[in-house]
């Protein structure tokens, strides 16, 4: 063999590729190890005669993701609002702004004015305070289903709590309800039938042992027929306190979702608390809202469990922000006119060069207003297609239907459609 014509020994060495300002660059982001170890793949496909020796370094670069992290940014497509295999609720600009002002050291329990020790998360409780005015206190949490837990422990450990069987939900993932709330030491008192439930029941079941009636907002399915609950206004009669799981994070009416319930119209029905989520309808991170009886939360504010749930610095700032700020993109998407979304889309067919532009229906998703269906238009593709743009940079995420690839452009930001019709025209 001509060792001198060999052109596996034009192969760059792999100090000097990793000595490429952009590779060096992405060191400084990504660190060496991930960075050498691109280079070091590239070189091998060089030394199969899959690559040109001279761009060892194009290929390695092309490899290395964006980010340190292994989440990769998606776009969706889907037409589901709050999808949570894409992690519900998309944060709005404001909100990402302050996440990374966050992200060093803050004043998050320091009162910068006496240099004493401040209370957690004060800015972020004012502003949930500021939005729910009717509540009496609020405190924040890791997640929704923190909240109902820390709520079932400082309330009616060891107690009994009233819920209606036609409640008795499953909330994801294989979590059910009666198994959560059983984990605090709480007894379940089911009252009424799957589908009916009158006051007569609650009233017979409320005693001494009773820590609190519980309504749980069936969020994710939809019961009709011959059905009957019992409305706040009348449970708030039987003397014991309320807790309300609106679930989805509405704090006030929306018209859009006419039977979506909301904290503060909850609030002044009766309940003594109210539970939600902060990555659902409010459009920000995940996080557990308690809203309701300044006593109450002050009970749940200082009990040994509030620690072990306790909301970090970084979802602090990004609620407190969501909660202040501009719309978000959760209600942008769901408000966003349908005639907006079909012009958009016929200039993505136009920039794709392929497809039809046909109806389609957005879902508000996250186990949020069942039943809610929202006029919108789609690209629809070959189904073909869906694997190459889902495996693609960016990743394009939309939903097959009767054969067809839909790609529904409600939840994609706007200045990100020329990044789909790019990721289409490549497949």
């Amino acid at each position: 063999m001509d060792h001198a014509a060999d052109p596996r020994r034009a192969i760059p060495r792999t100090d000097a590729v990793l000595a490429d300002p952009r590779l060096a660059r992405a060191a400084a982001m990504l660190g060496h190890g991930p960075v050498k170890q691109a280079v070091t793949a590239a070189q091998q496909r060089a030394r199969r005669g899959e690559l040109d020796p001279a761009t060892v370094a194009d290929a390695a670069l092309a490899d290395l993701p964006t980010t340190a992290g292994g989440l990769r940014p998606v776009l969706n497509a889907t037409g589901v609002v709050l999808h949570t295999n894409l992690g519900r609720a998309a944060l709005s600009p404001a909100a990402v702004d302050a996440l990374v002002a966050a992200s060093g050291y803050t004043d998050v329990e320091l009162e910068l004015a006496t240099g004493r020790r401040g209370r957690r998360g004060r800015a972020a409780r004012d502003a949930l305070a500021a939005a729910v005015p009717d509540a009496g206190a609020v405190h924040i949490v890791n997640n929704g289903a923190a909240a109902l837990v820390l709520a079932a422990t400082a309330l009616a450990g060891g107690r009994e709590i009233v819920v209606s069987r036609g409640e008795m939900v499953e909330i994801g993932d294989g979590f059910r309800l009666p198994d959560l709330l059983g984990s605090t030491g709480a007894r379940l008192r089911e009252v009424g039938t799957t589908n009916r439930t009158a006051l007569a029941d609650y009233a017979a079941a409320v005693g001494p042992d009773t820590g609190f009636i519980l309504k749980v907002h069936p969020s994710n399915f939809v019961v009709t027929g011959f059905t009957a609950a019992v409305p706040v206004t009348e449970l708030a009669t039987l003397g014991v306190p309320v807790v309300v799981d609106v679930g989805s994070g509405l704090l006030a009416r929306d018209p859009l979702l006419p039977h979506e319930p909301d904290a503060a119209t909850t609030l002044r029905a009766g309940a003594a608390l109210v539970t939600a989520s902060g990555d659902k309808l409010l459009g920000g991170p995940q996080a557990g809202l308690l809203l309701g009886s300044a006593e109450l939360v002050e009970r749940l504010r200082r009990h040994p469990l509030a620690r072990a749930v306790r909301v970090d610095k970084l979802t602090l700032a990004a609620l407190e922000a969501t909660l202040r700020g501009p719309p978000h993109p959760t209600r942008q998407a769901l408000h966003t006119p349908a005639e907006h979304l079909r012009a958009r889309t016929e200039a993505l067919r136009r920039a794709a060069g392929v497809g039809q532009v046909v109806r389609s229906v957005a879902v508000v998703g996250g186990g949020g207003a069942p039943g809610v269906e929202l006029a919108s238009w789609a690209l629809a593709l070959p189904a073909r297609y869906a694997e190459p743009l889902r495996t693609g940079e960016p990743p394009v995420l939309g939903r097959v239907a009767d054969g067809r690839l839909l790609l529904d452009l409600r939840c994609v930001p706007e200045h990100d459609d020329p990044a789909v019709a790019a990721a289409v025209r490549k497949v």
